[in-house]
């Protein structure tokens, strides 16, 4: 069963134009929601690229070859040159400085800046932690 997003992303009843508007407003908004404050790794960056060029592929569809006639998935070039937009992993790097940048401006009481400085306070105990009996 196709979701929300991928029955109007296949649906011939909406124009290209309405599905690129659809993927901009809704589904990227929702995708890079507090992203500022991830720390990907390069396997979630892979997925999140393949995610992008997936919904990509599902709005522009497939492609005829002019020397076969065969039909044939756009290649990410093409996705690129079709739909003009940042990387997404720069977005959320450059949504991560900005976010750093708010941190940064805040006192020095907020936990989100003592953790973006490294002034954390006390010490912890080696090992685990001993369990509580209830009783």
């Amino acid at each position: 069963m196709l979701s929300c997003s991928e029955e109007s992303q296949s649906s011939r009843l909406l124009s290209r134009n309405t599905k690129i508007k659809l993927y901009r407003i809704v589904i990227l908004p929702v995708t890079l929601y507090r992203c500022g404050t991830w720390s990907l790794t390069i396997r979630e960056e892979c997925r999140l690229r393949l995610f992008v060029n997936r919904m990509l592929r599902r709005i522009f569809g497939n492609k005829r070859d002019e020397i076969t006639g065969e039909w044939r998935k756009l290649h990410n070039e093409e996705l690129n040159d079709l739909y003009c937009s940042p990387n997404i992993i720069c977005v959320i790097k450059s949504r991560r400085m900005r976010w750093a940048g708010h941190v940064a401006r805040t006192k020095e009481r907020n936990g989100a800046q003592r953790v973006l400085a490294g002034k954390f306070e006390g010490n912890r105990p080696l090992g685990r932690p001993r369990r509580e009996v209830e009783g």
